[in-house]
C-alpha cells in the first residue's frame, strides 16, 4: 500500500507541475475591439486572427512616437506579405485632422485608426503613455507588450520567428 501512495502522491505533484507550466505558457488573449480606421471604416481586430498583429498606440505629440513611425513603415514593408499587419491607433486625445496630416504627409502604408472614446487604449490594459506596442500571434494571444520605443532588431527577429521565411 505505501508504494501505491507514493505513486498516487507523484502523480498528482506531476499534474499540479503541469497544471502549473501550462498556465504560464498561455499567451493573454488580445481584447476584441472594433475601432474606426482613419478613413471612418470599422476594423474589427479579430478580422487579422491568423496574421500577426503589431499595435502601436501612438500620438502626434509624442517624441519616441514620431521617431519610430519610419522604421514601422519599413518593417511594415519588410513583412506585410509573409503576414503581418500593423495597426498605429491614436490615442483619443490628439486631435484627428492632425493625425490625418502627419498620415498623408508621410505615407504610412498601414493601418492608422483613432481612438476616439479611448476605449481600445481602455481595453488594452489602461494605456496611457505612448508609444505603447502590442504583438499578437496569429492565434489572437498577446506575444509582447512594449512600452517606449521598440528595439527593432528584437521585434524583427521575433517577427521572423513567427511569420517564417529570410530576412
Amino acid at each position: 500500500m505505501p508504494a501505491r501512495k507514493h505513486v498516487l502522491i507523484a502523480i498528482g505533484i506531476l499534474a499540479l507541475v503541469a497544471g502549473l507550466a501550462l498556465t504560464l505558457l498561455q499567451k493573454p488573449a488580445a481584447p476584441q475591439i472594433s475601432i474606426n480606421t482613419l478613413d471612418g471604416k470599422p476594423l474589427a481586430l479579430e478580422s487579422l486572427r491568423g496574421k500577426v498583429v503589431l499595435v502601436n498606440f501612438w500620438a502626434t505629440s509624442c517624441p519616441g512616437c514620431i521617431k519610430e513611425m519610419p522604421q514601422l513603415a519599413e518593417t511594415w514593408r519588410k513583412y506585410h506579405d509573409r503576414g503581418l499587419e500593423v495597426v498605429a491607433i491614436a490615442m483619443n486625445y490628439d486631435p484627428p485632422e492632425y493625425v490625418r496630416n502627419y498620415s498623408q504627409q508621410n505615407a504610412l502604408p498601414f493601418i492608422v485608426a483613432l481612438d476616439a472614446d479611448g476605449k481600445a487604449a481602455q481595453a488594452f490594459n489602461q494605456v496611457k503613455l505612448t508609444p505603447t506596442t502590442f504583438i499578437i500571434g496569429k492565434d489572437g494571444g498577446i506575444l509582447q507588450q512594449t512600452l517606449g520605443e521598440l528595439d527593432f532588431v528584437k521585434l524583427h527577429s521575433l517577427l521572423k520567428q513567427q511569420l517564417g521565411g529570410a530576412s
